[in-house]
């Protein structure tokens, strides 16, 4: 039994990524990286939640040039200390949850990275937009598309960015294969198939309580196919529908999903199958079909290496750190003003959290459910 976290692989190598050159471009670039040098602008990071996924990014954080680890926030404090020492942070940057609201008078963090149970975001990203700081949440980036809506109006108001945790969109296999795509090479989509799952452990974690989780699986792992069928399609779903399945009625109990198959529907006609569970390993493969060729990846979201193909052979990029690379680029967007490729601002985790209401909504309905994203 494993949870997400140790059931996605572990980081084999820490390089950096340019997603926005050619091939030849990037590979070009991990030629003597480590002698490469930048005095630029540095986005001056905090995390908000020292657990495992949080200690990932710390720790993926060393080996960026754009970012830089500065500041922690947690409810424990033997978290803080460990945290001080590991990674050299200063008194004066560590806060716990009832006192970080004074941020604001820190001019030595410019962003907080929430990295809580999915509950907890939107009053995090409320609270540190209020204090002037810029926002990353981890993904989904809430429970619900209402709460999402609220951290988007809180950063707006407060003349801040909003980002999401989507590492996904700076992996250059992943990136390759919408390049393909945009460029015409697979000819007209017709299908996507997203299957995105493992066997969940501990029945007492925080992401089988509805309270802090929002959900079951589709708030934790299901939230990869969603996110892959818009961005390897290349569009907007206009309707979804979904049926779920539950064999362990204890376990996954008050509002806890454990697995549900769910499709969308595109405006070209494409269609997306896909499925989130918690109760299934081996489940992680994207797969895009067109007239012209295929693309296919598995694993598809995991920590790395991804793994690739299409119909033209092998995708044969470096594997990348992904957190190294999402926050150095994630400097560049907030920092620099650039634009991803794929888009990482709140307006895309709201997409997101729509079609996760509609889903829910066409369960209980058994209906098709219109989106409009």
């Amino acid at each position: 039994m494993k949870s997400r976290r140790k059931f996605l692989q572990n980081i084999t190598g820490s390089v950096i990524a340019i997603p926005f050159l050619s091939k030849i471009e990037y590979l070009e670039s991990f030629k003597n990286i480590k002698d490469r040098s930048y005095d630029g602008p540095v986005l001056r990071v905090a995390i908000m939640g020292l657990g495992s996924y949080g200690t990932r990014v710390a720790d993926a954080m060393k080996d960026c040039t754009k970012a830089k680890l500065v500041g922690v926030i947690s409810g424990t404090p033997s978290k803080i200390t460990a945290w001080q020492a590991k990674y050299n942070i200063p008194e004066k940057n560590c806060y716990n949850y009832e006192n970080y609201d004074s941020i604001k008078s820190n001019p030595d963090i410019d962003a907080v990275y929430i990295i809580t149970p999915n509950a907890l975001h939107k009053d995090a990203a409320i609270r540190v937009a209020k204090a002037g700081k810029h926002v990353i949440s981890e993904k989904p980036m809430s429970i619900n598309a209402k709460d999402g809506q609220e951290m988007i109006a809180a950063c707006k108001k407060a003349n801040v960015k909003l980002l999401v945790g989507y590492r996904m969109h700076f992996e250059p296999k992943t990136l390759e294969v919408l390049r393909m795509r945009k460029d015409g090479e697979f000819g007209k989509v017709l299908f996507f198939q997203g299957l995105s799952g493992f066997q969940i452990g501990d029945p007492t974690q925080w992401r089988l309580k509805r309270e802090s989780s929002g959900g079951g699986a589709m708030m934790d792992i299901g939230i990869y196919s969603i996110n892959g069928a818009r961005y390897m399609i290349g569009d907007e779903p206009i309707w979804v529908t979904a049926q779920e399945t539950k064999t362990n009625k204890e376990k996954f109990k008050g509002g806890i999903d454990e697995t549900i198959q769910f499709q969308l529907g595109f405006p070209s006609g494409a269609v997306a199958s896909c499925l989130s569970t918690y109760s299934m390993n081996n489940l992680d493969r994207f797969f895009l079909n067109a007239e012209k060729g295929f693309a296919e990846l598995q694993p598809s979201t995991g920590y790395g290496p991804i793994k690739g193909k299409t119909n033209k052979g092998e995708l044969d990029y470096p594997h990348v750190t992904h957190q190294t690379v999402q926050m150095d680029r994630m400097a560049e967007i907030i920092l620099e003003g650039k634009q991803p490729t794929v888009p990482v601002d709140g307006e895309e985790g709201l997409k997101d959290l729509k079609i996760i209401d509609a889903i829910y909504s066409a369960i209980k309905s058994g209906k098709k459910v219109s989106l409009s994203l």
